[in-house]
């Protein structure tokens, strides 16, 4: 990825203009972290871009930006600018094109993100970002008086990038992180989601729960419970204990699994029933919950004839066919005594043993 970002810089300052990778990646560079995309910065305006790259670029003229796929990588690209008139706590009203890399970095959120590195791969630190980085701490770039305002969500990346990067933030920074910490109501519960997410599936989780807490930021994010909550390496195990199912908007997926990971959570998952009801998934999570072994779960699954009814011998057409019936109403209740007899192993999963069992126990029916 490196050495295609420096061609990159590389043909764009080849047509007169500057070019510099800038944020997570050269940051995670010096950190030597595992490393993002990478974002470049340059004084090429998107339709200059457009005509350097031609068709392996899509244009995002709102926000100076373009993605350009390269050497099967890709890259956002933004133009140097400055922003003004922040609404709703969030997005600039106006942008404006600025010609110099030291106006484009007085835009970002830290000092750590504005770490740069240019076509010959030197790095280029104007405001301290290697300070930081070495110092551990997360520092607004500007004062976070007027920054945070500008746009609430600095609030939750501070704490995300703390949290994942295991930094203090600096004490002017969190004084005011508290005092503004009610603009976090106006932010959508999508962008509140999406830094939460980051921040629970951390592996440094604890340490940004804690944060959470002590900034007093869990009225305004209505996760009141995480006080309460056991922590556990699993996102949507802490989702599951925070209540918040109505309140922030899950995908299909992870509605199901906190539905039923509240289901479950008290029920005995080494019963191979609740296993078998559940699935591995589910129950591997609730055994976070419960200090249950993730072997011990494993091992039961294992020894389980069937996982599925996919896995039971004898499809519902053979079935209706032994009986000599169509299918009907009867299915559903005979295939869930199957299914407990053979978890049970009462019975085995085999053609002949099932079809034995079948007419014995229903024909008559």
């Amino acid at each position: 990825m490196y050495d295609s970002a420096i061609k990159v810089l590389e043909k764009i300052s080849s047509f007169g203009y500057q070019a510099y990778m800038v944020g997570g990646y050269p940051r995670d560079l010096y950190l030597k972290g595992s490393f993002t995309d990478v974002d470049i910065c340059t004084d090429a305006t998107p339709m200059e871009l457009i005509k350097i790259f031609d068709e392996n670029i899509i244009a995002n003229s709102e926000y100076g930006s373009v993605t350009l796929m390269f050497e099967n990588f890709k890259f956002e690209i933004t133009t140097f600018r400055k922003e003004f008139n922040y609404k709703d706590n969030r997005r600039p009203s106006k942008v404006e094109y600025v010609d110099t890399l030291e106006e484009d970095i007085q835009r970002r959120d830290f000092t750590i993100n504005t770490l740069c590195i240019d076509k010959n791969g030197q790095q280029i630190d104007l405001i301290g970002a290697k300070r930081d980085l070495d110092d551990k701490i997360i520092r607004m770039v500007g004062n976070p008086k007027y920054r945070l305002k500008e746009d609430a969500l600095r609030i939750l990346r501070a704490v995300r990038f703390a949290t994942i990067l295991n930094f203090e933030i600096e004490p002017k920074l969190k004084t005011y992180i508290k005092k503004y910490r009610h603009y976090l109501k106006k932010l959508s519960q999508d962008r509140k989601k999406e830094e939460l997410d980051l921040i629970f599936t951390s592996s440094n989780k604890e340490y940004g729960i804690k944060l959470l807490i002590e900034l007093k930021l869990i009225d305004y994010l209505d996760i009141q419970n995480l006080k309460k909550i056991k922590i556990t390496p699993s996102a949507i195990v802490t989702w599951a204990q925070l209540n918040v199912l109505e309140k922030y908007n899950f995908n299909a997926v992870e509605k199901e699994s906190i539905i039923k990971l509240n289901e479950v959570k008290d029920k005995n998952i080494l019963d191979k029933k609740i296993l078998y009801q559940y699935g591995l998934y589910i129950c591997t999570m609730a055994g976070e919950l419960n200090g249950i072994d993730k072997k011990e779960i494993n091992q039961v699954y294992a020894s389980m004839k069937i996982k599925s009814r996919l896995d039971i011998a004898l499809t519902p057409l053979e079935i209706c066919e032994i009986l000599n019936k169509e299918a009907g109403s009867f299915l559903k209740p005979l295939i869930i005594d199957l299914e407990n007899k053979i978890l049970e192993e009462s019975l085995d999963n085999t053609k002949e043993q099932l079809t034995n069992y079948i007419l014995k126990t229903y024909k008559s029916d």
